[in-house]
């Protein structure tokens, strides 16, 4: 194992040695060969510029996580790390989700490191705002939320939607930063205490503030999408919303649920074709109000069933104890076995 992937001091050392922080960025990418070629460079930039501010230590690192691309985005990640130093690749075994791929960076990262951030591929998020996450880290936070200061570069319609999940949220109990995705720090402290959440079916967002410790945030503007498509269409912010992507196990629970919320709309639909009905006249006593029972009744059945049923379905697939994440690759594999191998020659 080379000097960037020995298991690094806590915080604790650090501050005792006077030293600056190892920073690990963590970058999730799923076919990102447009926009990869574009943001690499300027992670690196930034990852340097940090170094020479002296906020980080020379030996921070970038970790790009491939989650199962069928694209070119592992080759890159590749001949990124074989260019750069500072530039280090994993690569999971199949595509398992975004907040998987960021779980696995974070674990990968945390015996090598003090601090780590996450941040999406796709440049959106602005990596200036590093600057200000380590220095709130050094004054005292554990954890720093990134937050996106406001949405002018959302539709109307994403803008409206993600805002009233955040909402949605907090009423139904769910302890999340308003405006907070997955950008960012997270000290080693942390993510030691964090490991030992062992949920198969995870929310980072939502988790993360269930560790604890002194936190802190910190105010970006989001920018557009430097390349490439978004791979979060709204389909799939109606999935984490629901505390992410699920089996195929449960599939026909998530039809039952689709199928209660379509018989409500029918059902809403009979109910005011009753009543109008029942105003023309041409209608027997009795009769409307006996179907808008039947179809309001029938409706809220469906979806209350299909509601257990996730539950029910969440927790079959936690009692299986599946793995969350499977690296099948580093780019650093060849130097790993051969500083174990000197270790063992020299204990």
């Amino acid at each position: 194992m080379s000097e960037q992937i020995r298991p690094r001091r806590n915080r604790t050392a650090v501050e005792n040695t006077q030293a600056r922080p190892i920073l690990w960025i963590v970058i999730p990418c799923y076919n990102e060969e447009q926009v990869l070629p574009m943001t690499a460079p300027l992670f690196l930039k930034k990852l340097r510029q940090l170094e020479e501010d002296g906020r980080i230590s020379r030996s921070s690192r970038i970790l790009f996580v491939n989650d199962g691309s069928t694209d070119r985005t592992w080759e890159i990640i590749k001949e990124l790390a074989g260019e750069y130093p500072e530039i280090l690749g994993i690569c999971q075994s199949r595509n398992r989700g975004h907040q998987n791929a960021v779980l696995a960076g974070l674990m990968e990262a945390r015996e090598r490191c003090d601090i780590t951030i996450s941040i999406d591929c796709d440049g959106q998020d602005d990596p200036d705002a590093m600057d200000e996450m380590v220095d709130k880290y050094l004054a005292g936070a554990e954890v720093v939320y990134g937050v996106r200061s406001r949405r002018e570069t959302d539709t109307w319609f994403k803008r409206t939607t993600a805002e009233g999940f955040y909402r949605l949220m907090k009423l139904m109990g769910a302890e999340v930063v308003f405006n907070h995705a997955d950008y960012r720090l997270i000290s080693s402290k942390v993510l030691h205490h964090f490991a030992d959440f062992e949920e198969v079916n995870i929310f980072l967002r939502g988790m993360v503030p269930l560790v604890g410790f002194p936190s802190d945030t910190v105010y970006y503007e989001r920018n557009v999408r430097l390349a490439g498509e978004s791979h979060y269409p709204l389909r799939k912010m109606i999935a984490l919303a629901f505390n992410g992507i699920t089996s195929l196990s449960v599939k026909p629970i998530s039809l039952i649920s689709g199928a209660g919320i379509g018989f409500s709309i029918i059902g809403l639909i009979l109910m005011i074709w009753a009543i109008i009905q029942a105003i023309l006249g041409h209608t027997v006593a009795g009769w409307t109000s006996t179907i808008c029972i039947i179809c309001l009744l029938g409706g809220i059945q469906l979806i209350s069933l299909g509601v257990l049923g996730q539950y029910i379905g969440k927790t079959y697939l936690e009692t299986k104890r599946r793995p969350r994440y499977i690296i099948s690759a580093r780019t650093w594999e060849k130097e790993e076995r051969r500083w174990i191998e000197s270790e063992k020659a020299d204990p």
